[in-house]
C-alpha cells in the first residue's frame, strides 16, 4: 500500500476502517469497564469478554497505537483519557452508541452495503441484514430497548432547546406521536405543570414509555398507549409532536404520517414538526443525512423541505420556531 495509517494522514487516514471497527470491538466487549475493574492483561481481558487472547491482544496493541489504551511497566493495559470515553459511566454515553450489539452500532455495519444506496436510492439495512431496520427491532427486544434508551438520550439533549421554544402549556394536550420512552414529555410535563399528554408508539416502547412517566410522579398527567402513525391517531389534542421522525423516512411516507397527524388535530389543533436542522434551518449535518439513508432509505431535510412536504399533505405552516440547530415547525390544517 502506497500510504498505511500509521501515517495518520492523508485519504487513507479518513478511509482506513481498521481503527473505527477496533473501537467498536472494544465498546462491544466493554474493555474500558473490565480495565477499570481491575483486568490489566490479555488473558484476563479475554477470559472476561469470553475472546480468544491472542485476537483481543492484538487489538489492543492497535488501540495502544492510536492511543486509546496505554500500557504499563508490566505490559498490563490501561486506559487513556481517550480510552476512558469508552467506559459506560461516562457522560458522552459513546460506549453504547459503538456497541455493535446495540440497535445503532449493529446499524451502522450497514454502511458496507452504501454503494447499493447510491445506485438504488434505497435502504442499505435490508440489503445487509435481509429485513428492514425496524422488522429487525421488533423481532429483538435487546434491540428495541438499546434504540429507545439512545433516543432517549438524545431527546434528553434535545429537549433543553425544545422547552423554553414555544408555550406548550397553551396546548392543553399533546400527543407525542412515535414519543419512545417518554423522554420528552417527561420533560414537557415537569416544566409545564398544567399540560397533558400521551405518548404514542409501538406496544414495547409504549410499555417503556408508561415506566419513564411512572417514575416521574407523572401518571396522573401523562400515559402512553400502542399505535402506529401511519394509522388513525387519537383525535382532539392541542398538538401533535413529530421529533425527530419524518427524517427516518422518504418523502411518500413523511406525508402520510403529516396527514394522520393533520387529521387527528383537525381545524383546531396543532402539528409541530421538530427536526435538526442547522442554525440556519438550511444545513442539517451530512454525516446524519447518509445514516438516515442507509439505514431507513430517510433523509435530512431543512425548513424549505419540511414545509414542502407539509403543504403536500394538506398542512399549512403558521411559524418556524428556531431552537439552537432545531427548527419546530408550526402547522395546522386551517
Amino acid at each position: 500500500m502506497a500510504e498505511d495509517a500509521s501515517a495518520g494522514t492523508g485519504l487513507w487516514a479518513m478511509a482506513d476502517l481498521v481503527t473505527p471497527m477496533a473501537l467498536r470491538v472494544a465498546a462491544t466487549l466493554r474493555l474500558a469497564d473490565h480495565i477499570t475493574a481491575g483486568l490489566r492483561t490479555a488473558p484476563e481481558l479475554a477470559a472476561a469478554t469470553d475472546s480468544d487472547t491472542d485476537a483481543l491482544d492484538r487489538t489492543m496493541r492497535h488501540l495502544v497505537s492510536v492511543g486509546v489504551l496505554g500500557q504499563d511497566s508490566s505490559g498490563g493495559y490501561t486506559l487513556t483519557a481517550r480510552g476512558r470515553e469508552l467506559r459506560g459511566d461516562h457522560p458522552s454515553g459513546l460506549r453504547g452508541v459503538l456497541d455493535l450489539d446495540g440497535a445503532l452500532g449493529r446499524a451502522d455495519l450497514a454502511f458496507v452495503r452504501l454503494p447499493h444506496s447510491v445506485r438504488t436510492g434505497e435502504a442499505a439495512f435490508p440489503a445487509q441484514f435481509g429485513k428492514r431496520f425496524w422488522e429487525d427491532l421488533a423481532e429483538n427486544p435487546a434491540l428495541t430497548a438499546s434504540y429507545d434508551a439512545q433516543m432517549g438520550t438524545d431527546v434528553a439533549a434535545w429537549a433543553e432547546d425544545i422547552l423554553p421554544a414555544y408555550d406548550w402549556e397553551s396546548l392543553g394536550r399533546v400527543v407525542d406521536v412515535g414519543g419512545g420512552n417518554g423522554t420528552l414529555l417527561t420533560a414537557l410535563l415537569r416544566a409545564y405543570p398544567a399540560l397533558r399528554g400521551t405518548v404514542l408508539d409501538q406496544p414495547d416502547t409504549a410499555a417503556a414509555a408508561r415506566e419513564t412517566l411512572a417514575a416521574a410522579g407523572l401518571t396522573d398527567r401523562g400515559d402512553a398507549v400502542p399505535g402506529d402513525f401511519f394509522e388513525t391517531l387519537p383525535p382532539g389534542a392541542g398538538g401533535y409532536l413529530l421529533c425527530a421522525i419524518l427524517h427516518d423516512w422518504d418523502d411518500d411516507a413523511a406525508r402520510a404520517i403529516l396527514r394522520r397527524c393533520g387529521e387527528a388535530a383537525g381545524e383546531h389543533g396543532r402539528v409541530f414538526v421538530i427536526e435538526m436542522t442547522g442554525p440556519d434551518g438550511v444545513s442539517p449535518d451530512t454525516g446524519m443525512d447518509l445514516r438516515m439513508l442507509a439505514y431507513f432509505g430517510g433523509r435530512e431535510r431543512g425548513v424549505g423541505e419540511l414545509t414542502a412536504l407539509a403543504a403536500h399533505a394538506g398542512l399549512r405552516t403558521v411559524a418556524v420556531h428556531h431552537a439552537g440547530r432545531l427548527a419546530i415547525i408550526e402547522l395546522t390544517t386551517g
